[in-house]
């Protein structure tokens, strides 16, 4: 029974909690785990959401200013002339007699006069 005894008073000193870590009694020990998260998203900010954001507007502002005569070519690769102008779709002309109506996010870029 002396046996039993010393066997659980070993096993309660194991399972005492153990003393608090360094880091917790240091005063700004939380902010310095989450600074390396902190940095990545800064990065990340600046070198993919910020230039997408930008390239964005861009594309939006080309969509506003089209208008009829434009020569443009669509994501599908598509080149031709546009024709008229509705409020979600352009009406493209990409040979003699034949006519595509394409949405307006579908324009990818607009050519110059020059270019044929």
């Amino acid at each position: 029974m002396h046996f039993f005894a010393n066997l659980f008073a070993a096993t309660d000193a194991y399972a005492a909690p153990a003393a608090a870590p360094a880091a917790a009694s240091q005063p700004g020990g939380g902010l310095m785990t989450f600074l390396p998260l902190i940095l990545i998203f800064v990065i990340f900010y600046f070198l993919l959401i910020r230039p997408q954001q930008k390239k964005a507007k861009e594309h939006r502002a080309m969509l506003e200013a089209l208008k009829r005569g434009d020569k443009v070519v669509t994501s599908g690769g598509l080149y031709g002339v546009i024709e008229s102008v509705e409020k979600e779709t352009f009406t493209i002309k990409l040979a003699e007699n034949v006519k595509v109506k394409v949405g307006k996010g579908y324009i990818a870029t607009v050519r110059s006069g020059t270019e044929e």
